[in-house]
Parts: C-alpha cells; sequence; structure tokens
C-alpha cells in the first residue's frame, strides 16, 4: 500500500533472497521480489516478481506477476502474468492478460479470463472514507486530489464515487513515478 508522507508516496518493498517456507500473504498491495527459493503459498497484492535464480514450489495468487525463474504450481492472476526467457513455469496459470517471452518454458495450460480477489469485483464503489481510509490519509487531501483531478473520481450530487480497481491503477502509476 502507498502512504502519503507530504507530496510522496512511500512504496512497499520486500525482497526475499533466503531460502523460505511457509504462507506470505498481503491484503494491501507491495512489491515483492523473490530470487531464493520459496516452497509453501503466495496470496500477493501488487507486484510479485519472481528472479531469474529464484526457485518457487507454490500455488500463487496475486494482481502482476513477472516470472523469470523456475515456478511450480498454479498461477492465478487479477490483472497479468509475463513469463520472461528463461523462465521455467510447471502448472496451470489464469490471467487476463498475459505475455511470455522467447526461451520461456510453460508446462501447463493457459486460461485468459478475469478474476477476482476474494471479496473484490471489478466495478467495486468505493466512498471518500473508504479511499482514505485506503491509502492512509485525511479525507480533506483525497477530496482536494478528486476535486483536482489528481485521483480519478467520479461525483454524483455532493459525493465523490471511486472505483476501487482504478484507484489501485492510480496507485501504481505513483509509484512509478518516484
Amino acid at each position: 500500500m502507498a502512504k502519503k508522507r507530504g507530496d510522496e508516496f512511500e512504496e512497499k518493498f520486500l525482497d526475499v533472497d533466503a531460502s523460505m517456507q511457509g504462507t506470505i500473504a498481503f491484503k494491501d498491495p507491495v512489491n515483492l521480489r523473490i530470487n531464493g527459493s520459496f516452497e509453501g503459498k503466495l496470496d500477493t497484492r501488487g507486484n510479485l516478481t519472481i528472479g531469474e535464480n529464484a526457485r518457487v514450489k507454490a500455488g500463487i495468487k496475486g494482481d502482476r506477476i513477472i516470472i523469470a525463474g523456475r515456478v511450480t504450481g498454479d498461477i492465478v492472476a487479477t490483472e497479468s502474468v509475463s513469463v520472461i526467457s528463461p523462465a521455467i513455469v510447471e502448472g496451470n496459470i489464469t490471467t487476463p492478460r498475459f505475455s511470455v517471452s522467447e526461451g520461456s518454458v510453460i508446462d501447463g495450460q493457459i486460461s485468459m479470463k478475469n478474476v477476482h480477489q476474494a471479496g473484490d469485483s471489478p466495478d467495486t464503489s468505493l466512498t471518500l472514507k473508504d479511499v482514505a481510509q485506503y491509502l492512509e490519509v485525511e479525507a480533506r487531501v483525497v477530496e482536494d486530489w478528486a476535486r483536482n483531478r489528481k485521483i480519478p473520481a467520479r461525483q454524483e450530487g455532493n459525493d465523490w464515487i471511486f472505483q476501487k480497481s482504478a484507484i489501485d491503477r492510480w496507485i501504481q502509476e505513483q509509484n512509478a513515478r518516484v
């Protein structure tokens, strides 16, 4: 999750370079990069990158997943999966958007359909208060951003309405600019 501090966003990163076992789960978006070995279950939000030297044996659920290493297990992404050479994937992939580079190996089925995290729907509407809590900022700040068109929103009467998917994309765009 991005946190507002002044005019800058603080982005959460987690690099895993060691061997780990267990379950890694996030409810807020993060940038998780695995460069070592991992065995268990990955349930992520935001960006997950499996590095070229990584060895992962896990069921993986996430938003945006990039694979350059070896993955054994099924993969479900709500937004996209990119498989980059020299990746080797042994398992089924379900995602609305998929890309693969030459030299990658995939042993499994690919299903390109919309997938959503439990409790999310593609058109989840949020109130001003919901977005303020989600971004961990004051409601007046979110209202100023909406009024000045710095954040995706629409006004219905006196209320601001936000789409969760648009807010998540906006957070990633803000993080990319920092």
